[in-house]
């Protein structure tokens, strides 16, 4: 397979695509300092090396890249009768947790499982397959509801971060913001039961810190997330607790709640477990 095949992280490309008008405004020295910041050159030397991993594979590639060792407690709860399910977990990291769940889950039940991911990730040839895309914003948000819907109507198990963002620090905890009720109102509606996992691990300081100024100042464009990358680099070499709960039937969530309020049902078996 050529290079120019191969979806490599090009921040020249995505700059031009995310910011079609604005792009080439953008001095030179602050395009250098992105692709240093997301590490273009090192993960695509990754890229090219895993150019022939799809999928599972792909998503053990880059654990083994990372070093990163899961410790992995509650396998017994995940259901083995063909049931489809919603598997939700907190997002304390933004890179590994991700991987990570995709892995244990994709192993499980024979790389049937679909992640609903930020759409920028489907510059990944090996993670593409895996993915329903998300982006609200833009060209793709008119067909956001229809590619859920289809996601939950397919025979995958669907792996969701109902928070959409990796985790803040707030008061000085570390917590994922609020659970969309997305993952309630679909399950129910496909009759999914919901199984909740518990990612145990954090960001730096820095990038906790950073969050917060963005969000002081207002700013709608996400800033912290391009730091992920590098969050994920420094959280190698590193041993990772994963906890699978019990699946909560999907006929729990009835009217005695709004689906927000059963969201924070979840939420909060989560960060029980």
């Amino acid at each position: 397979m050529a290079d120019d095949s191969l979806f490599l992280i090009d921040v020249d490309k995505i700059l031009r695509e995310k910011a079609p008008g604005k792009a080439k405004y953008i001095p030179r020295f602050v395009v250098a300092y992105l692709k240093r910041i997301v590490h273009q050159d090192e993960l695509n030397v990754f890229l090219r090396e895993s150019r022939d991993k799809v999928g599972v594979d792909f998503l053990k590639a880059s654990l083994d890249f990372l070093d990163a060792r899961l410790d992995v407690h509650g396998e017994e709860n995940l259901p083995g009768d063909g049931r489809l399910c919603t598997f939700v977990s907190n997002h304390p990291l933004g890179g590994q947790d991700g991987l990570a769940l995709g892995y244990v889950l994709g192993r499980h039940y024979d790389g049937r499982v679909k992640y609903l991911v930020n759409d920028l990730l489907m510059n990944l040839h090996g993670l593409a397959p895996l993915c329903i895309p998300i982006n609200k914003t833009g060209r793709q948000a008119k067909d956001f509801p229809r590619m859920v819907e289809a996601g939950f109507r397919s025979d995958n198990q669907i792996i969701m971060f109902p928070a959409g963002l990796c985790s803040r620090r707030q008061g000085g905890v570390i917590r994922d913001l609020e659970w969309k009720k997305t993952f309630v109102v679909k399950s129910v509606e496909t009759r999914r039961d919901v199984v909740p996992i518990h990612f145990e691990g954090r960001n730096s300081d820095f990038f906790y810190r950073l969050a917060n100024v963005c969000k002081a100042l207002g700013l709608k464009f996400n800033i912290a997330m391009l730091y992920l990358a590098d969050e994920m680099l420094k959280n190698r070499h590193k041993t990772f607790r994963v906890t699978i709960g019990k699946p909560i039937p999907w006929q729990t969530f009835d009217r005695s709640r709004t689906p927000a309020q059963w969201a924070q049902y979840v939420k909060d078996i989560v960060y029980s477990l």
